[in-house]
């Protein structure tokens, strides 16, 4: 009975793991497709060099100031206890009747969240992008940004408070937003990590180092939006931006946050007798 119990758990998991797989190889062929329209190099080149620095600048403000005093803030507006006693009750469903269903609710969860976050970015993009507001936009995006992801690592059963968490967070923003060999530089590296053979000396330093890192990462690839977002008129056009990155981010992180849930739970059977 707990042998034929244990099959079925391990050919649930493989079939999430496949579907997984499928999502992977998706990003990776994105993230190839590197040439950027040419309207939009000709259009960067304007933008001053004082724009991109100041937008690297207020990224590596807000991941600071959201990490050291605004998770408390962002906590409040999703019910932490609720999500980790649904974590819970998932992973024990799994465990009892060894079947896909709570594999797949998890999924589910994680994308009903996600749309509603998806939402709020586009409300708080658009809404300051009327106005004109660019670089102010940054912290409230981030902080959208980081409630999404928060709530992913809640729903896979991962703490996001930790030193080593905040890295891995960061690391996966980083990645998201890269193309080509840098995407699949960070990508290798993620997979380092969620296997346990990444690199965990010097925590403190790498995490400075990684803050400024995703922050270049994304000052890269949005100051074009983001100059535009802080025109008056045409900014709507700029602020209509942050939904798309918005959706970008997360697909790639809830990807990798369950490819972690599903190799867990991958190990943990074949560690039982």
């Amino acid at each position: 009975m707990r042998r034929e119990k244990g099959m079925r758990s391990r050919k649930a998991i493989e079939k999430e793991i496949k579907i997984m797989e499928k999502q992977e190889a998706s990003l990776r062929q994105a993230a190839g497709r590197t040439a950027a329209p040419q309207w939009k190099l000709a259009l960067a080149e304007k933008v001053p060099t004082k724009v991109y620095d100041n937008l690297q600048k207020a990224f590596c403000k807000a991941f600071c100031l959201i990490f050291e005093k605004g998770t408390g803030v962002i906590e409040r507006t999703y019910d932490k206890d609720s999500i980790a006693e649904d974590y819970e009750i998932r992973n024990f469903a799994f465990q009892l009747k060894a079947d896909r269903k709570s594999l797949k609710k998890v999924r589910g969860d994680v994308g009903t969240a996600n749309m509603r976050n998806m939402a709020l970015a586009s409300v708080e993009g658009i809404g300051l992008g009327v106005l004109g507001i660019g670089l102010p936009d940054i912290v409230i995006f981030v902080g959208v940004l980081l409630k999404g992801i928060y709530e992913t690592a809640l729903h896979y059963g991962f703490d996001y408070q930790t030193q080593q968490e905040q890295y891995v967070i960061l690391k996966l923003m980083e990645t998201a937003m890269q193309k080509g060999n840098e995407w699949e530089l960070g990508n290798q590296e993620i997979d380092r990590i969620i296997t346990g053979t990444s690199e965990t000396k010097e925590l403190p330093q790498r995490l400075e180092r990684q803050i400024k890192d995703t922050a270049e990462a994304f000052a890269v690839d949005m100051v074009l939006l983001k100059f535009i977002q802080g025109l008056p008129v045409v900014g709507i056009a700029g602020g209509a931006g942050n939904p798309l990155y918005y959706r970008k981010v997360i697909k790639y992180v809830e990807v990798k946050y369950r490819k972690r849930y599903l190799l867990k739970l991958q190990n943990k059977l074949l560690e039982s007798p």
